[in-house]
């Protein structure tokens, strides 16, 4: 079965977003109140900047011993992000995000971000939809004797 990103892995959602002159430290808040592992940099017009994932404040700030107060978000975010579209597949997505071994992309239209989905969304998804087929699959060739 197809499942895009939006609605079936994702819903579109008021995704938590801040500014290149954001320091770490603002980037690391703004995450832990929302208890997310990712944010989105955004410019002037709302348009994906970059993204910055705990992964990255790890390695680039506290593994450095650098100040989260003074390193800002554009030196260390990932710019220019690959995105994923509300259309494609959970399927495509998991295979892009496992080859690149990104465990969060956003999900953008004309350079806005809908929502960021993770590849424990889309293992989940993926999970569901290789269940559903096995069912099918073993009522087609067992019949009813399955509870099909």
């Amino acid at each position: 079965m197809y499942r895009k990103i939006i609605p079936n892995v994702v819903s579109e959602t008021d995704v938590s977003t801040i500014t290149k002159d954001a320091t770490a430290h603002d980037a690391a808040k703004a995450m832990a109140e929302k208890n997310i592992a990712a944010i989105i940099v955004v410019d002037d017009q709302a348009k994906i900047s970059g993204i910055l994932t705990e992964r990255d404040l790890a390695r680039k700030v506290t593994a450095l011993g650098l100040d989260s107060n003074t390193v800002l978000a554009a030196d260390i975010m990932t710019a220019n992000p690959d995105t994923l579209t509300p259309d494609d597949s959970a399927g495509d997505a998991l295979e892009l995000m496992n080859s690149r071994r990104y465990r969060h992309l956003p999900v953008a239209v004309d350079g806005k971000c809908l929502a960021v989905v993770s590849i424990r969304d889309l293992y989940s998804t993926v999970k569901e939809a290789l269940e559903e087929d096995i069912k099918e699959t073993e009522a087609f060739i067992f019949g009813d004797r399955y509870g099909a």
